[in-house]
């Protein structure tokens, strides 16, 4: 019984690798680009509550309700590079996670929707993201997700 050892041509495992690279276009610290957004602002009586930079990672402000309570309606707008807010096709929705939803809950009254409202469930503090998410609302893929910003019940 002989042994072969077959030899790939490098070249070939070089354009195997680049074909596969080429369609790959995120890597998994990135998202993919659906408007440039530079920023989520929580919008509430048309002042905003709290403001999410992706360049910098963070939040100022916060959400805060009274327990037993909800607070009007807030605006979740992803504002671009200008200042202005994208407006997106309808195949894109927002998505809600609540950390503790025992503290606080949050309330989209159409699923999906880009705005909701916030209740105050107990005392205490929890944390909120929100994803952009391309698809069928439920089975979509995140395209921009911002870290936690604090909501606060009292």
């Amino acid at each position: 019984m002989s042994s072969r050892r077959y030899r790939v041509p490098s070249l070939v495992v070089a354009m195997i690798a680049a074909v596969f690279l080429a369609g790959c276009g995120n890597d998994l610290t990135e998202v993919d680009d659906h408007g440039d957004a530079a920023r989520v602002d929580l919008v509430m009586n048309g002042v905003v509550i709290a403001s999410f930079t992706f360049a910098t990672n963070s939040w100022t402000g916060e959400m805060e309700v009274d327990e037993g309570e909800e607070t009007p309606h807030i605006e979740v707008d992803f504002i671009d590079e200008d200042g202005d807010v994208i407006v997106y096709d309808a195949d894109f929705y927002l998505e809600v996670d609540v950390e503790d939803e025992t503290v606080a809950e949050f309330e989209q009254d159409t699923p999906g929707e880009f705005g909701g409202h916030l209740h105050g469930v107990a005392a205490g503090e929890t944390e909120v993201v929100f994803s952009l998410m391309h698809g069928a609302v439920g089975g979509g893929h995140a395209d921009l997700v911002t870290a936690a910003v604090v909501a606060r019940v009292n």
